[in-house]
């Protein structure tokens, strides 16, 4: 898995040598000082000495000075080393998940690529700024002391031959109960972002319906869970400090106590034993920060196997090798012989068998009962999903080889969820072409019916919108998507149920522009209500994801005992 990160630390390989190399520097200084001290200490103090105390005091000054100055060097190389790790990992992040399909999407909740994104690569960043000062720091601190106490005294070294398997062997229990309890966290994590995003997003709902008390509830059940698990995780991290000090201070004490007889025999220097114990200080503090590097990489394994199922996920909807130039294609839409389902069992297809034409320039109805598959057919013109069997065409091309840059500027789609971003309602509308002139702006908020509500605003196109146009009705957001996909000037326009939010009469004029202002572009219509396709050339009429009848209004009337029948429904208040 770390060998997965090679990638993104190319960028920034310098700056992992240079933290190396500056903290190689400040553990020399560090390991220089004992024996610096320990001149002062056996010949200068008993030799009252004072010129020889002055300069060993002077050379110790100036050696902090260097450490100083290379460990604020080495924390430097490591912040833009690990910030620069995490910003490629999030870039590259971002960009797999807009390859993924709707189908991969669909796997991974919007919480989860969220908490990916953030915490967990979070997670990423700051233990690669920790891990190359301290796991540079650590084992050059490690050696370097061990080196010097070893030439010290080697008889007192051998207190490292308990010392330091004890530690190992606690180190390593803690991580392997450790690890699995941290990746459970960050699951706890996914679970509290997606409250907090069902929420906030739905706030005016959970207003409405007084249900406050209710998210208050269930967002503490998720802050309890994760506060529970985060406990249980920590429970046996907080082990690890406990037994490094006890281990410390066991060997702080042996080597005093062995040491002290030493010195009493006369076989080491009082100023040998003082520089004995600060190598052993920094040999102990060596393994402790090298513990705690282990910790950090427990828990960003976690994190890191987190990020890596998204980026390792096979997208199953794949643009072709060498896709031809499709740049500019007509809007016919052909389906032959189509079968699609949502999972890999043939038994629970959503559509079957589907074959139709749709002419350029026709206007085609798609109506049919809730589940009966009509966003699931247009989902396949621009390749949101593909087909299990058979091919859909456009423009008389497979949309399999197409790239989706191609396809998906010859087919502008309104989705049932009207979607707008925060910014100005110019700056939405650009969206569809982004060097669309105003006069093409205004045109196409005309075509959509909403040119007029538009300009009633104080700052006109100018108007900053709120965070998925809330300062907004139903109505007037869905003919701000209508008129974001006109812009696009498509060769096939979908409308998935994108007047549903508007009057009778305003679906009436912008159903009347699709007939005479867009004559070359084909559109799609998928209607709850007759009155909206009742004008459409065919009108396919659907059936749990068969085709149950496909004609004009009038063809259906006479030949379509279901469309007759939702006709009949819609129809009867009206006629009484």
């Amino acid at each position: 898995m770390y060998k997965q990160l090679l990638p993104y630390i190319k960028k920034y390989k310098k700056y992992p040598i240079l933290a190396f190399l500056t903290m190689m520097i400040e553990v020399v200084c560090e390991v220089t000082q004992p024996l610096v001290m320990l001149k002062i200490i056996d010949i200068g103090i008993p030799n009252k000495d004072s010129s020889l105390i002055i300069h060993q005091g002077l050379v110790m000054v100036l050696i902090a000075c260097v450490s100083l100055t290379a460990g604020t060097m080495s924390a430097r190389f490591a912040s833009i080393g690990g910030t620069g790790i995490a910003a490629e990992l999030r870039q590259a992040e971002m960009k797999k998940i807009q390859q993924l399909s709707f189908h991969n999407i669909d796997y991974f909740s919007n919480s989860s690529l969220i908490t990916r994104m953030t915490s967990d690569i979070t997670s990423v960043q700051n233990t690669a700024i920790m891990t190359m000062r301290l796991l540079a720091r650590a084992p050059l601190l490690l050696i370097f002391a061990l080196i010097f106490a070893i030439r010290l005294n080697m008889q007192l070294s051998l207190v490292f031959v308990i010392a330091i398997p004890i530690l190992t062997l606690s180190l390593g229990l803690i991580i392997a109960i450790a690890f699995p309890r941290f990746h459970q966290l960050q699951q706890a994590v996914d679970r509290i972002n997606r409250t907090l995003q069902e929420n906030f997003v739905g706030i005016r709902v959970v207003k409405s319906f007084v249900r406050e008390d209710y998210e208050r509830e269930k967002f503490h059940q998720e802050n309890e869970n994760y506060k529970q698990r985060a406990l249980h995780a920590m429970n046996v991290v907080v082990y690890n400090n406990p037994v490094m000090q006890l281990t410390i201070y066991a060997c702080i004490i042996a080597v005093m106590w062995f040491g002290g007889n030493m010195v009493m025999t006369g076989s080491m220097t009082t100023g040998e034993l003082i520089g004995f114990l600060s190598y052993i200080t920094q040999i102990l503090v060596s393994l402790m920060m090298i513990s705690f590097i282990f910790i950090m990489l427990t828990i960003t394994k976690a994190s890191l196997e987190r990020i890596f199922e998204v980026m390792n996920t096979e997208i199953d909807v794949k643009e072709p090798m060498n896709p031809k130039n499709h740049c500019a294609v007509s809007g016919s839409v052909r389906f032959e012989d189509v079968h699609f389902s949502y999972g890999k069992d043939p038994e629970a297809e959503v559509l079957s068998d589907l074959n139709f034409e749709v002419g350029v320039g026709e206007v085609f109805g798609i109506i049919g009962s809730t589940g009966s598959g009509k966003t699931s057919l247009v989902q396949l013109i621009p390749r949101l999903y593909d087909t299990t069997e058979g091919a859909v065409y456009v423009g008389g091309v497979n949309v399999r080889d197409f790239s989706f840059k191609d396809l998906r500027n010859n087919v502008a789609m309104v989705l049932q969820q009207n979607t707008l971003f925060s910014g100005t309602i110019r700056e939405n509308l650009l969206w569809g072409n982004q060097f669309a002139t105003d006069e093409e702006l205004i045109q196409a908020a005309k075509n959509a019916q909403a040119h007029d509500f538009i300009m009633a605003m104080p700052e006109g196109y100018d108007t900053k919108l709120e965070q998925g146009g809330g300062n907004l009705s139903g109505g007037q957001k869905q003919r701000l998507c209508i008129a974001r996909a006109l812009v696009k000037d498509p060769a096939v326009l979908i409308l998935d149920d994108s007047t549903s939010a508007v009057d009778a009469e305003t679906d009436a004029k912008i159903r009347e522009a699709f007939f005479t202002d867009l004559p070359n572009t084909t559109v799609i219509i998928i209607a709850q209500r007759i009155s909206s396709i009742q004008g459409a050339d065919k009108i396919l009429v659907l059936e749990d994801g068969k085709m149950h009848g496909l004609g004009t209004h009038e063809e259906l009337l006479e030949s379509n005992e279901l469309y007759r029948e939702i006709y009949h429904t819609q129809t009867e208040g009206v006629e009484a």
